[in-house]
């Protein structure tokens, strides 16, 4: 199964995290149909860990009777009634995050339950996985468990970037896979996790996507993931960085509880088809000068779109105001070519001509985002 943009929706965890049941998923379900989150392009509704009874079941998994009585498929067929598709958490280690059974030893039994339940999608996580174990081996058994079912289940493997997985994930089959440790409610841990992405080789193409982890827009301090939260600038620096690296974008707050501000943000259009874009291709951040790196904290990055178009996100981690000169030399555009780009912002509509250089004043941990193309 070849999945051709990256992974769009919505999880339990930042928000919620033990506290799941029946009820609160087929209010969601119902909630990113009414309020236009999927036709947004957010088709995905995923429950992560503690759905699970405290122990298997004549050796299957089995839904927490007080949380799900009535069991997984007829939530995942409510959820499929929606027109949205249907994700759940299992563990490549013994027990889950929330000590709940995990699949180690049970690939194959648990991959054929998750295809009769009617799942869609699987977040496989690595908490308590033995010492003796090979983390490649186990993501590979459960990527061929999945196959051996006949029915296409998105994996997306949370290994939170441990065993240096971008060399070997799209290898064993997997269509997303972790590359950092969980995120919060701050920009501490946004910016934390840019930049380790940025400074990571890019193994991300269509097919198999660096996951940044869940978003946290929206948030606003409340929930699991709450660490104080975020000003509306850092929410859409956020979303920008997210987009331009072509991270899965999962919903992680309240969407019931959304300000209308983070709202709009998730729904970008401009934003969301940066992610989208079919070539899928990694952003180029430029070389900083010696200069710049009195300010490091300030950058910029092209991503080169489809339709001949380029997307610029000027960036600015600092605690202060800045002004980010970029020069169009730095991305392939050198003045002797004599070229002159149109960009457009994507958050005023204005529109201008670049030629040689763009410089932008930037508040603290925001950013200025533009479409780009040819005019001569």
């Amino acid at each position: 199964m070849l999945i051709r943009k990256p992974a769009m929706g919505w999880n339990t965890w930042n928000t919620f995290a033990r506290d799941i049941n029946d009820e609160l998923i087929r209010e969601i379900a119902d909630f990113m149909v009414k309020e236009g989150y999927l036709d947004a392009g957010y088709d995905t509704l995923v429950i992560d860990d503690n759905w699970q009874e405290n122990e298997r079941v004549d050796g299957h998994l089995a839904p927490d009777k007080s949380r799900f009585p009535n069991g997984i498929k007829p939530l995942a067929d409510y959820v499929h009634s929606k027109g949205l598709k249907f994700g759940i958490y299992s563990a490549a280690g013994v027990r889950t995050c929330c000590n709940k059974p995990g699949s180690f030893g049970y690939e194959y039994v648990d991959a054929q339950d998750f295809a009769d339940w009617g799942v869609d999608y699987l977040k496989y996580d690595l908490c308590h996985f033995p010492g003796s174990g090979d983390r490649k081996s186990a993501y590979l058994t459960m990527s061929m468990a999945l196959k051996s079912t006949g029915r296409d289940i998105e994996y997306s493997a949370a290994i939170c970037g441990e065993a240096n997985p971008g060399e070997w994930m799209r290898s064993i089959g997997a269509h997303n896979y972790r590359m950092s440790g969980d995120i919060t409610d701050s920009f501490g841990s946004i910016s934390f996790i840019a930049q380790r992405r940025m400074n990571e080789h890019d193994f991300t193409a269509p097919g198999c996507y660096a996951d940044m982890d869940m978003l946290v827009v929206g948030m606003d301090g409340k929930g699991y993931a709450a660490k104080g939260g975020c000003s509306i600038d850092e929410y859409f620096t956020h979303f920008a960085l997210w987009c331009f690296y072509s991270s899965p974008l999962m919903i992680g707050c309240d969407i019931r509880k959304i300000s209308p501000e983070s709202k709009k943000i998730l729904f970008n259009k401009d934003l969301i088809a940066i992610n989208q874009d079919e070539e899928c291709n990694a952003p180029y951040r430029e070389r900083q000068s010696r200069y710049a790196q009195i300010v490091k904290d300030k950058f910029t990055v092209a991503k080169q779109l489809s339709g001949n178009k380029i997307a610029f996100g000027f960036f600015n981690f600092a605690d202060s105001k800045v002004i980010q000169t970029s020069y169009m030399t730095d991305f392939g555009i050198p003045s002797y070519a004599n070229k002159t780009l149109l960009f457009r912002n994507i958050q005023t509509g204005e529109t201008f001509k670049v030629k040689d250089s763009h410089s932008v004043e930037l508040d603290p941990h925001a950013c200025a985002v533009y479409i780009a193309e040819f005019v001569d």
